[in-house]
């Protein structure tokens, strides 16, 4: 019998899976579903290292993603005893600043947020309370995207609005938290001497993000309130004049909801390009709107960098992270070349982690609570 750790990662059209050996948090089994809401495909990486691949149907939603890897796992299980399952949440508010065993009330209190993350916290629940089928009786432990940029200041997390609307809750909480974490680690151990100086990170993806690093810590980001603001992204528009907003609704005419659709799930390089979300489909294209929407996406990421390195009063090192960070050189090509007015910095390529991160987190936790 081997003590595991079951990480589930649901993002906004994937879900990622690990099982670790809980003692030295070595693999055992990996896998992830893409494409959910489009072409959804399910790849694994099985304890014997066989890689396997599948096609899943059209209509796959997450809970079906959920089901198939529940199944994907029940064909495999080696003798494994789950002592935790750790979720990525995306929103924990101002409330949960640090991992938490999730209790009636604790998921009460997450469900409450729902409106600040509509796209991703349905899902992150909806995998806490499938993740019985898996391994009933284990604790589930929420780990938050909010919690690495908490320690902002106040003139680093607040809108320009009346007290009495920032007393509500509005206010900047940033995400991606757990890939700059992990960042950051990596960055203590590799490149200590650029973790203590000043490093902006782009967390480039479906989803999409800046974060500024001052010695290791976050001091700044660019999503806020909800994970739809600051650069474009694969299919949300990243920020926008909240008067477009507003002229949408009331001279439009369109319902919050089909404004909300609009924004979360039809704009971003989708939009921009009327073809896909898909940078290496985009890259791929002779289409002039493909090339429109990677240009557009280059410079509004050169830009918001520009504005991390404001944040930090300079800029020491440029890291690359995320699907398209990771492998689009293309894109990151495009991004560089618009920040030379910045003079040198060091660039580097690093993969993100997030699910390593979550089970040394949820380990650090069970040994607290025992």
């Amino acid at each position: 019998m081997i003590d595991t750790l079951l990480v589930l990662n649901t993002g906004s059209s994937s879900l990622k899976f690990q099982i670790f050996a809980e003692r030295d948090l070595n693999v055992l089994m990996s896998g992830k579903v893409t494409g959910i809401g489009d072409t959804p495909e399910m790849r694994a990486k099985l304890p014997n290292g066989e890689e396997t691949r599948s096609t899943l149907p059209a209509s796959t939603d997450h809970n079906l993603a959920l089901r198939a890897v529940t199944e994907l796992i029940g064909g495999h299980d080696h003798g494994w005893r789950t002592t935790a399952v750790a979720h990525r949440v995306v929103h924990g508010g101002q409330t949960f600043r640090e991992p938490v065993i999730v209790t009636p009330d604790v998921m009460r209190r997450l469900e409450a947020l729902i409106p600040l993350a509509p796209l991703h916290q349905p899902h992150n629940l909806a995998g806490i309370t499938a993740s019985a089928r898996i391994a009933s009786g284990a604790p589930d432990i929420a780990c938050f995207d909010t919690a690495f940029h908490a320690g902002h200041d106040e003139l680093t997390s607040s809108f320009a609005l009346p007290q009495e609307m920032r007393d509500k809750g509005m206010r900047r909480y940033g995400f991606h938290g757990l890939s700059y974490d992990w960042i950051s680690q990596v960055l203590s151990k590799d490149y200590p001497d650029l973790r203590a100086g000043r490093v902006v990170v782009g967390h480039l993806g479906n989803g999409a993000s800046l974060c500024a690093l001052k010695n290791g810590v976050s001091v700044d980001t660019t999503m806020s309130m909800t994970a739809l603001d600051g650069i474009p992204m694969g299919t949300r528009s990243g920020s926008i004049d909240p008067g477009a907003i507003l002229y949408m609704i009331h001279d439009l005419e369109l319902g919050v909801e089909a404004v909300q659709d609009i924004l979360y799930e039809c704009s971003g390089l989708k939009g921009l390009s009327g073809i896909s979300n898909d940078v290496e489909a985009l890259l791929q294209s002779d289409d002039p709107k493909a090339a429109f929407a990677l240009e557009y996406f280059a410079r509004k990421t050169a830009q918001h960098i520009a504005m991390m390195a404001v944040s930090l009063g300079g800029i020491d090192a440029l890291v690359f992270t995320g699907g398209i960070g990771e492998h689009a050189a293309p894109v990151r090509e495009a991004i560089l070349r618009r920040l030379r007015f910045l003079g040198d910095f060091k660039t580097l390529v690093i993969p993100t982690n997030e699910e390593r991160l979550m089970a040394t987190q949820a380990k650090k936790l069970l040994r607290t609570v025992a």
